[in-house]
């Protein structure tokens, strides 16, 4: 139950929510927390934000604050990766470590379905290389039946966590270049420094660099070579188009791996081509992964450095989103680019 005292009435009783103090253009935070003892000189400061009387929180049988909603909800939701940051006016923020974040939508979406909760997440599949914020949850009301968390503990406890993180694992990537014209020295090699960046960043490595000519037989042969060395991952950049010397494909398919698409439906990245070769994923890049900063490789390479193997299916689906807008700064991943 809860009853409302009036400011100049209150000192010496304790403060049940936050108090936000808003300075437009400037800042929005609390000015007094829960918790918080008023002191005679509370006073001013809250009529000064508007706040004429303050309540008084004595909660019933069955009923939560709204903090311990949240604090509870966080928990349950929260997986492996997950941190959960301090509670702010009743909202507590889950924080990523690096790694793919793994949201489980289906269950989420039965949380928000749920009167007076809410569960706000970033979407699935997300490459994460710092940490950061991906989640946040709250209940609406200052104080909410306590069955309605249950609901959610129970959702969780049925369908595992709502928000975790898949890590990275450390890959042993061999890449091979092809083309006639870098294998010549006709021209310098500007794919390899790419790949290697991207790679870094998902906490793997390449491991060798190996340069062919536009020969098939010479590209699968260091496909193989590649794989004895110890490459858990093959890369292959160049040769990904329809041109008739462009024989890449043809080299993947030639070592005997089991093609799961060639061609993806995304603007940059449509010569696209994913096989496995006795469970060594094979990828071959079109020249786009190069020069923009996302491409079909941020959609679907940290997928598989992550331990999934992406369906063909599942690369189909990429047509909805899969247009770049072509933004003038790229905010990838923040964006609608493979959502």
């Amino acid at each position: 139950m809860m009853k409302t005292v009036p400011v100049q009435d209150s000192i010496g009783n304790v403060l049940c929510h936050d108090m936000t103090r808003i300075v437009p253009g400037e800042c929005k935070e609390p000015a007094f927390r829960k918790g918080h003892i008023i002191t005679p000189d509370d006073i001013p400061v809250m009529l000064e934000i508007g706040k004429e009387h303050i309540y008084i929180l004595t909660l019933e049988e069955g009923q939560l604050h709204e903090n311990t909603a949240a604090e509870r909800i966080a928990k349950a939701a929260a997986g492996p990766g997950i941190t959960l940051t301090e509670i702010c006016e009743g909202r507590i923020n889950m924080t990523a470590s690096p790694g793919l974040l793994s949201i489980n939508v289906e269950a989420l979406n039965r949380i928000n379905s749920i009167d007076e909760v809410v569960l706000a997440t970033m979407h699935n599949g997300i490459q994460i290389t710092e940490p950061r914020d991906v989640a946040g949850t709250r209940v609406v009301p200052l104080v909410v039946d306590e069955s309605k968390v249950i609901q959610v503990e129970e959702i969780c406890r049925e369908c595992g966590p709502i928000v975790s993180v898949k890590p990275f694992r450390n890959l042993k990537v061999g890449l091979i270049t092809t083309g006639s014209e870098v294998y010549h020295g006709r021209i310098k090699d500007k794919f390899g420094p790419v790949i290697r960046k991207k790679f870094s960043q998902l906490n793997s490595e390449v491991i060798h660099q190996t340069f062919v000519s536009d020969d098939p037989e010479m590209t699968c042969s260091a496909i193989f070579q590649s794989i004895e060395e110890g490459a858990e991952m093959v890369v292959l950049t160049g040769g990904m188009s329809v041109d008739p010397d462009d024989q890449t494909p043809s080299s993947i398919r030639a070592t005997g791996a089991e093609v799961v698409t060639y061609g993806s439906p995304t603007f940059p990245g449509v010569m696209f081509m994913l096989a496995y070769l006795n469970g060594v994923p094979i990828v071959g890049l079109p020249g786009c992964v190069m020069y923009f900063r996302a491409s079909i490789f941020d959609l679907i390479v940290p997928r598989i450095v992550a331990g999934e193997r992406p369906s063909r299916n599942e690369i189909a689906e990429l047509g909805h989103g899969g247009f770049c807008a072509g933004c003038d700064t790229c905010r990838y991943p923040l964006c609608s680019f493979g959502k």
